[in-house]
């Protein structure tokens, strides 16, 4: 696992949904399953081996959705494709039809760049996340207003991942951060940096 950094905690809870902003650092590991029938599926689970949150990707799907659900598979919500935009973007989707957060790429020369943007509800206000990363070193932060609230590293090549195209994303998320929003933006970079391939 990567070297362990420290981030500071969100002053209110950060996120879409609240119940999944602990009161301390975890570190969330990312591991995409091997010839899942279902397109990307991933593996999500805390740095105790407990599964955080589901990821099932729907194959032959149009905009390439994913279905996040919690442990007990219970829908939260849909990440889709956004469509004919300049840049590789993305939505999630409630199971009533609400857009909760959307993740958008941006133009970036040698590195990777998204903006997430979505209403906070712990107190209604919007709220702006910048994802920059340099793929090359397998490594990405995730801010807000020049303060890092998640790290993201991918893990090294093995012989298995080169092979069945695995990847292995830690993800250490700063103490009151929505874990699944995290988790998300996550499986979107990893989305991005696909299409590069």
């Amino acid at each position: 696992m990567p070297s362990q950094i420290h981030l500071q905690p969100a002053s209110v809870p950060l996120g879409v949904y609240t119940n999944y902003c602990v009161p301390q650092q975890t570190t969330l590991v990312l591991k995409e399953k091997v010839w899942s029938l279902s397109g990307d599926t991933f593996r999500i689970v805390d740095q105790n081996g407990q599964e955080v949150v589901q990821c099932r990707g729907q194959a032959f799907s149009l905009s390439d959705r994913k279905e996040f659900a919690d442990t007990q598979g219970r829908p939260l919500f849909s990440l889709r494709t956004k469509l004919l935009s300049l840049h590789k973007s993305f939505y999630a989707e409630s199971p009533s039809g609400q857009i909760l957060f959307e993740v958008k790429g941006k133009f970036s020369i040698g590195s990777s760049k998204m903006i997430a943007t979505f209403t906070n509800t712990a107190n209604k206000a919007p709220v702006e996340l910048l994802i920059k990363g340099d793929w090359f070193d397998r490594s990405a932060t995730i801010s807000m207003n020049n303060v890092p609230v998640a790290q993201i590293s991918r893990s090294y090549f093995n012989m298995r991942e080169i092979f069945a195209s695995q990847q292995s994303y830690f993800v250490t998320v700063a103490p009151n951060v929505d874990l699944v929003l995290i988790a998300a933006i996550c499986v979107c970079l990893d989305e991005k940096e696909n299409e590069k391939k």
